[in-house]
């Protein structure tokens, strides 16, 4: 009951963000979000975090935060300044909301891998540095009066109440270090968001420690099919991520809500399946706002991850991804169901390869593919697989960020594709 709460609130949310946007900013604009990265000791800068993607914690404790606001209303002057208490050094002055700071020193965002290698963390990140324990951040400008900014942490085992526009978030003097935050901006005048933690009701929690997997499905919804592997994945206490066709979904709603139900990620397919390397800026903007705003209208929920169909992206269309605050999702196997829909050969193109931090190709289109994923998923988990969605994944091996490519998530790191 509480999490269906959350998604009509989540919802009204967006909604009031997407009216306000179209009655005085450009038609068609995406809402304004907050993104945000932190920088565990143990592993460096996370990926990025925003209102409907998975909160930043992870293994360790917090030395560095770097803020940054998404689509910004261009008639709309102002940014984010911050502060982080560090450790022995007190307040600290952040940088704009381009930048970050890591415990007095000034964040430079990481350069993008090569084709093939492994992206590799700030050096600095793993070094001595001192732990936050508490943080500020508010809006400048015009943004202040119109928009009211939230955020949380996680600390001592648990997150605290959230603060808003420029209040102390965390602990002082206690011994107490910052894991986790998580930070949401919305209009002023509607209702602030609640302090209970959110954790999905009955979902089983994903553990850092075991190997885990993303199945992922491409080209629905489609009921027959769809809802078959949803209740595969609700058997076996797995989830997956459904990259959608927007022009699909409002005729599958009941699937995609029970996507949500089960605590499945929604993704973007494009609104026609197109190949975004063919399309003008403004197609490009068009087929992918289109698909998150019609499974916004099915579900609550707002896409904020893409897979492009056909797996095809250039350095023109990650530009644009990255304007729109999203990482492009390939895959590291291809079990080519599409091609031959046969179960038992989509089967056996899977556990003849599957390793931790996999990410599976399949489409939720073909009977089929429901056939394989009735063999798959229980056979992944009896081999201590969990079965997790891509930005779960994401989240305990390096993160993703806007604009960049990412096909399969190592134990130790992410690796771009």
């Amino acid at each position: 009951m509480m999490k269906k709460k959350r998604q009509r609130k989540y919802a009204a949310i967006l909604f009031g963000l997407l009216f306000s946007l179209a009655m005085g900013g450009k038609a068609g604009q995406e809402p304004m979000m907050i993104g945000y990265q932190g920088k565990f000791n143990t592993s460096g800068w996370s990926g990025s975090g925003n209102a409907h993607a998975p909160c930043l914690q992870g293994e360790g404790y917090l030395t560095g935060m770097r803020f940054q606001l998404m689509n910004r209303p261009d008639e709309t002057e102002g940014g984010i300044e911050f502060q982080v208490n560090a450790g022995g050094l007190g307040w600290i002055d952040g940088k704009s909301s381009e930048s970050g700071t890591m415990a007095g020193q000034e964040a430079q965002p990481e350069k993008e891998a090569a084709s093939g290698q492994e992206a590799q963390p700030d050096a600095a990140a793993l070094g001595e540095e001192p732990p936050l324990e508490a943080v500020r951040i508010w809006l400048t400008g015009g943004l202040e009066t119109e928009y009211d900014l939230y955020y949380r942490v996680y600390q001592n085992g648990g997150w605290l109440p959230w603060s808003s526009n420029g209040q102390e978030a965390g602990v002082l003097g206690q011994g107490f270090w910052i894991n986790g935050i998580q930070a949401l901006i919305q209009r002023k005048g509607l209702e602030p968001p609640e302090d209970e933690e959110e954790e999905e009701e009955g979902l089983p929690q994903v553990d850092p420690s075991r190997p885990m997997i993303a199945l992922t499905f491409d080209d629905g919804p489609r009921a027959s099919v769809t809802d078959r592997i949803l209740a595969y994945l609700r058997e076996s206490g797995g989830r997956a991520t459904f990259f959608m066709v927007g022009n699909r979904v409002a005729a599958n709603e009941n699937s995609v809500n029970q996507m949500v139900a089960q605590g499945c990620q929604v993704g973007n397919h494009t609104f026609d399946h197109q190949y975004i390397t063919r399309l003008s800026l403004e197609e490009m903007q068009q087929q992918i706002g289109g698909t998150n705003q019609a499974v916004l209208d099915a579900c609550g929920i707002l896409p904020m991850v893409i897979r492009p169909p056909g797996g095809k992206v250039d350095e023109a269309s990650l530009t644009v991804l990255e304007t729109m605050g999203m990482p492009a999702v390939m895959w590291s196997i291809d079990t080519r169901d599409w091609q031959h829909r046969d179960a038992q050969m989509t089967v056996e193109a899977v556990l003849s390869q599957v390793k931790d931090g996999d990410i599976v190709l399949m489409h939720d289109i073909y009977p089929s593919t429901a056939d394989a994923a009735a063999v798959l998923i229980p056979a992944l988990t009896e081999r201590g697989y969990q079965l997790v969605t891509v930005s779960e994944l994401a989240m305990y091996r390096g993160g993703m960020l806007p604009g960049h490519k990412y096909s399969r998530f190592s134990p130790a790191k992410a690796v771009q594709k």
